[in-house]
């Protein structure tokens, strides 16, 4: 999310079958061949094709397939150039002797063969005759020609005529006798075309390409073009020359057509079954880059099939043969990529001859993400077409063409899966015969903790273009309805929220995963999906359940907007998800609805969730809607789906909805319908005003309230309270908050009535920050709660900001008796007295029963007395119970915070406290004083965990103190960077230096006479002043020229900017190696600490391996120091007074001597004076 989605995607390859092979481009010893290695059984109904022995095969094999009663319309494609012939000329097959026997026949050069006369000893393109027939081509431009075509079993080869195949062929019966014999011929007179690029040849097809290799075949199919007849194209390659060519056929009879291109489909799967032609090793490279670029290339997943792009026709009417020329179609490659689809052309060919070229796309990859599939087609043989849909885009057709069409189909189904485990009904339709799903083997890889989250998500991100580093979620297992899926803001450094895409790409990855039982969206803009509607398309759309039935509420889900689905598909696809928090996730305000006027649309997510809970379609049964307002449509879902008791509600958090006294009265009506299941009430912080009287009447029909959140509740004069004690007590409540509202004393009997009573033990949270209590009443609750001095009580009471000085005297006589709980917050109390206070701290030291105890920013009447410090020393030495202790200060525009240099001395008390683990102290102004204090803590101190110290204006000599010390403990195991005095400490090095800078230049000499005086310097100047022409200069003069009683000052040096770059990254590079010895030691701690049957003595100096740590320093830092000096203190004074000095010095050392030019204006100036004011020099040097 981020990053969280980085590094935990496992890699597994998604086609178990072995359609073909992951072709590394690295390994030169693989031949790029893809194998098939089940039977296949070619579609005909030939003889000798009916049995096929298996063997291996290329990508582009195709098995048996049903012949389809109707196609879509395919195209063909005027070649671009003209490849040499992938057959060859034939003469090569005879000898010159055999030539010259032959009887005199006319030549042509339309015919290779025409010196063939026995197929049995000089025709080795296939021995057996399969079919034949006589057809008519067309070229372009060129005349109608007739050729004879013949199939074998391994050629399909065109003659001149009939009589010249029946010269090459025994099986084929001369012109004459088939004539005569037509009855028994097999085949019918057929018309076909080949196509012809007109532009670069002018001569015949015929002449050119006599012979096509039927493992060169790519695709064999039928073309849809409107016409009287019936098309077929074949469509190969020669990967060799890396030349694609095609040859169309135009067919009269279907019955024909279809005998053809069984027949030559059936034979074209046998011979590459028998001898497959592997991909050249230099495609599968070349392939391979390319998919390296687009960051989508791993050998596991790594599949290649040569595919024909054909292009879509609609076209009506009577047409000419010429018009197929127009069409154009090309052979490139089609490509598995980790997340991606990619149609990759083929590479460049450095010769074309062939005038049957197809065309070469110039055009670069085109790359599909597999998640924005929408739909694969396959009605014909070997032609399918793939239909691909961003978000809020139009669809994107391909009409595709391959004889490894299953393969290519069942691989995408395969990859889509392996993608989308968790999703039980994939997002597109898969149009293809009933076997090919049935072949689709379910993808297993080692089971993952989040179910292959992160692997979904992060193709929806591959795919929708989005960067999944700005992504950030966490997962909690602590929590209710664990674990809780929690996303966090964007990772983005300008704050910007999430794009639509980002969004949908989580909630797409989160829809089908049932390992969350809860997420979480709170603080997170969703904005950006309200109202957003996608025209384009509904694949995404949640028409059914999870268990795939259809319901009543999908009827116009697909105009709703993006985030109502979303939502929708969230409750509905994951039977386990029991709660979803919206808080403060929407910031839009409801507009005001005039009568007869457009109707707010609400918030959408109660639209999207409510009805559902009605109908009883989904388990989510706790929706937060805390800090988004809601309007009048909300509302009515809202009510309409609480008044059904079926809806098991457990829990109204409506906090911040901007609620008036109406509304929120009609949802708590509405609400007393769920008085058997609501667990949880939260209504806090809205404008409503509650009268004591009704709403004790509708709070105590609730039975099972767990948490009741009353904060900032306006209520009316009435003296009641707001709960009667005797509702308190017949709930088991676990937290009750009423912070920012005003408590009377009735309010605080009641809670102090309810505490006392055996009821209230499972209570284990109570705010009542800034309720006006003092510290009498706040006395009382204590001693409510308490069951015994002594004895703590597991709860965590919050009173901050309250006037606690008012009774103060009762409440350290509780807290001093130990009639307090185990968790107690007093933040920001304000003292009048320093006495009070210190009477405080005084009943905290005698205090046994607090485990936590936070008084931070409390504000005394100025620095804390010697006593006060003392009193807090002793507390820090003689309390035996406290475990966390947070004594922070506040640093704020308007008020600061802090107990003063006396803390330091209060802070030594820690040396020998056994008990406390955790100690905040940030924003004191510790300096480097504070930190030599703690550096002595922490050497006699091995009880401390953690330390948070930051803010606290610790400089780099300070902080190198405190690791000093750190590397004599082995307990602590946090101790923060300090990133922010770190910042600090090189800024007041800044100004320093250039403070420096300025006053060395602004006052380099001093005269003799008093300052201002008639000396020399006074008079030069004055004459400046009044010198037009020198008040154009931009420099001063002053110390250009001066008197003779001018005494000399050493001057500050002045330093350049360079110099004072060069000292921010000393200190930086000094910084980052205290940073590195901080890592070292709290990594030597937690390995002590987590190490079984390992441990340190106190003091001990000595990492995890045993070593010292100067040892340790000493190999890991490069830079040599003083055997005096503790590592990385190089020119540093440990006094914390020398430092500026001693790193300046050593930018003076390490800077290279340099001479400045004189600069022009001041020779200019110089000139000038001595010119015009030689007079006044002279008189000033007589004075």
């Amino acid at each position: 999310m981020a990053d969280k989605s980085n590094g935990r995607r496992r890699s597994s390859a998604f086609f178990p079958r072995s359609t073909s092979t992951s072709l590394a481009p690295s390994n030169a010893d693989r031949s790029g061949e893809s194998v098939l290695k089940k039977k296949r059984r070619p579609a005909s109904s030939l003889g000798p094709l009916t049995s096929i022995n298996p063997a291996p095969s290329s990508p582009s094999e195709k098995p048996e397939f049903p012949d389809s009663p109707k196609t879509r319309q395919k195209t063909l494609l005027k070649g671009s150039a003209r490849p040499t012939s992938l057959f060859g000329s034939l003469r090569m097959y005879h000898s010159v002797e055999e030539e010259e026997k032959q009887p005199a026949l006319p030549k042509s050069k339309a015919s290779s063969l025409d010196d063939v006369d026995d197929n049995e000893k000089h025709y080795p393109a296939g021995r057996t005759v399969l079919h034949h027939g006589e057809v008519q081509t067309t070229g372009g431009m060129f005349r109608k020609r007739k050729e004879y075509l013949v199939l074998t079993d391994t050629h399909l080869l065109r003659f001149k005529n009939q009589s010249r195949a029946s010269e090459a062929f025994i099986a084929i019966p001369s012109s004459s006798s088939a004539r005569t014999n037509a009855n028994r011929h097999s085949s019918m007179n057929s018309m076909g075309s080949l196509q012809d690029a007109a532009t670069l040849h002018t001569h015949s097809s015929a002449e050119y390409h006599s012979g096509i290799p039927l493992q060169q075949i790519v695709a064999i199919y039928k073309l849809e073009d409107g016409r009287p007849y019936f098309s077929i194209e074949v469509a190969y390659l020669d990967e060799d020359t890396n030349q694609a060519s095609s040859m169309a056929l135009q067919l009269f009879d279907p019955r024909e057509a279809d005998l053809w291109l069984t027949s030559i489909r059936a034979t074209s799967t046998k011979a590459r079954l028998l001898d497959p032609i592997p991909f050249p090793q230099r495609n599968v490279e070349y392939v391979a880059r390319k998919l390296e670029r687009e960051r989508d290339y791993h050998p596991a997943q790594f599949r290649i099939f040569k595919v024909v792009q054909r292009a879509s026709i609609k076209s009506s009417g009577r047409g000419s043969s010429d018009d197929l020329t127009k069409l154009t179609s090309s052979i490139c490659y089609l490509v598995f990529g980790i997340h991606k689809m990619h149609l990759i052309p083929l590479p460049k060919s450095p010769q074309r001859s062939s005038s049957t070229a197809l065309y070469e796309s110039s055009s670069s990859t085109a790359s599909f993400g597999l998640m924005t599939l929408t739909s694969i087609s396959v009605k014909c043989v070997d032609a399918f077409e793939l239909t691909f849909r961003e978000p809020l885009r139009r669809y994107t057709n391909l009409f595709l063409a391959s004889s490894a069409v299953e393969d290519i189909a069942v691989g995408i189904r395969q990859a889509t899966e392996y993608l989308r485990p968790e999703w039980i009904e994939q997002p597109f339709t898969f149009d293809a015969p009933q076997n090919w799903e049935n072949a689709v083997i379910p993808p297993t890889s080692e089971p993952d903790e989040h179910r292959y989250f992160d692997r979904t998500l992060t193709a929806y991100a591959a795919a929708y273009d989005v960067d999944t580093s700005n992504i950030q979620y966490a997962v909690y297992y602590d929590v209710e309805d664990a674990p809780r899926f929690a996303l966090l803001p964007p990772a983005n450094p300008r704050g910007l929220p999430y794009t639509a895409l980002e969004l949908l790409a989580i909630l797409r990855a989160l829809r089908y995963n049932e390992s969350f039982r809860s997420i979480s969206f709170r603080g997170v803009t969703l904005d950006v999906l309200h109202q957003q509607r996608d025209l384009h398309g509904g694949d995404h759309v949640p028409w059914t359940t999870r268990s795939g039935q259809t319901f009543e509420l999908s009827k116009g889900l697909g105009q709703k907007s993006l985030l109502v689905q979303e939502v929708r598909a969230l409750a509905l696809k994951n039977k386990k998800l029991r709660r979803l928090d919206f808080a403060f996730s929407m910031k839009r305000k409801p507009i005001d609805e005039e009568e007869n006027g457009p109707r707010d649309p609400g918030c959408e997510i109660v639209e999207a969730l409510f009805p559902l809970c009605r109908k009883q379609l989904t388990n989510v049964d706790w929706i937060t809607l805390s800090g988004i307002e809601l309007a009048e449509l909300d509302l009515d879902y809202l009510v309409d789906a609480a008044v059904e008791r079926a809806c098991h509600l457990r829990a109204l958090e409506i906090s911040r909805c901007g609620l008036s006294d109406r509304s929120l009265q009609l949802i708590l009506n509405a609400m007393l319908s769920q008085d058997s299941t609501l667990e949880s009430i939260d209504i806090s912080g809205n404008d409503a005003r509650l009268t004591p009287s009704t709403f004790q009447g509708q709070i105590g029909h609730f039975g099972f309230i767990r948490k009741l959140n009353l904060s900032r509740v306006q209520k009316t004069q009435e003296p009641e309270p707001l709960v009667a004690p005797e509702t308190l007590v017949t709930w088991r409540l676990e937290e009750l908050h009423m912070s920012e509202t005003t408590v009377n004393e009735q309010t605080v009997d009641a809670i102090a009535e309810y505490l006392a009573t055996p009821m209230s033990d499972t209570l284990r949270v109570l705010n009542l920050n800034q309720s006006g209590l003092s510290g009498k009443q706040v006395a009382v609750l204590m001693r409510s709660m308490s069951r015994g001095p002594g004895l703590p009580r597991n709860l965590h009471l919050y009173v901050s900001e309250n006037k606690l000085e008012a009774g103060n005297a009762a409440l350290c006589d509780a807290i001093e008796s130990s009639h307090t709980p185990s968790h107690l917050t007093m933040k920001m109390i304000e003292f009048q007295k320093e006495s009070r206070f210190r009477a405080l701290i005084h009943a905290v030291r005698r205090n046994t029963t607090l485990r936590y105890l936070d008084i931070s920013k409390t504000s005394l009447p100025g620095d804390a007395k010697e006593e006060t410090c003392e009193q807090m020393r002793l507390m820090f030495e003689e309390n035996r119970m406290l475990e966390e202790l947070d004594i922070s200060g506040e640093h704020a525009h308007l008020e600061v915070a802090k107990f003063g240099i006396g803390l330091n001395h209060a802070l030594t008390g820690l040396k020998n406290n056994t008990a406390l683990r955790v100690l905040r102290i940030e924003y004191q102004k510790l300096g480097f004083q504070g930190a030599n204090t703690l550096s002595s803590v922490l050497e006699a101190n091995h009880g401390l965990r953690e330390i948070h110290c930051s803010h606290n204006d610790i400089n780099l000599q300070g902080m190198t103190v405190l690791l000093n010390g750190l590397a004599k403990n082995t307990t602590v195991l946090h101790l923060p960077r300090i990133d922010h005095d770190r910042l600090g400490s090189i800024q007041t090095v800044e100004r320093e230096i250039h403070s420096m800078t300025n006053d060395g230049t602004s006052s380099a000499t001093t005269t003799g006479g008093p300052s201002g005086g008639g000396g020399s310097n006074g008079t030069a100047v004055g004459n400046l002043m009044n010198n037009p022409r020198a008040m154009s200069l931009r420099r001063t003069f002053t110390a250009v020229v001066q008197g003779p009683k001018a005494t000399p000052v050493p001057a500050k040096p002045a330093y350049s900017e360079q110099d004072i770059n060069a000292a921010v990254a000393l200190m930086n590079e000094q910084w980052d190696r205290e940073i590195a010895r901080l890592e070292r030691y709290l990594g030597r701690n937690i390995d002590l600490a987590s190490g079984p049957g390992r441990s340190a003595s106190a003091g001990a100096d000595v990492n995890g391996h045993g070593r010292s740590v100067e040892t340790l320093d000493r190999q890991k830092t490069p830079t040599a120091t003083s055997s005096s000096s503790p590592p990385s203190t190089l020119g540093l004074g440990l006094d914390g007074s020398s430092s500026l000095s001693n790193i300046l010095e050593q930018v003076a050392r390490d800077t290279t001597p340099k001479v400045e030019r004189a600069d022009p204006l001041d020779e200019l100036g110089r000139k000038h004076f001595v010119e015009g004011n030689g007079s006044s020099t002279a008189t000033g040097e007589g004075g």
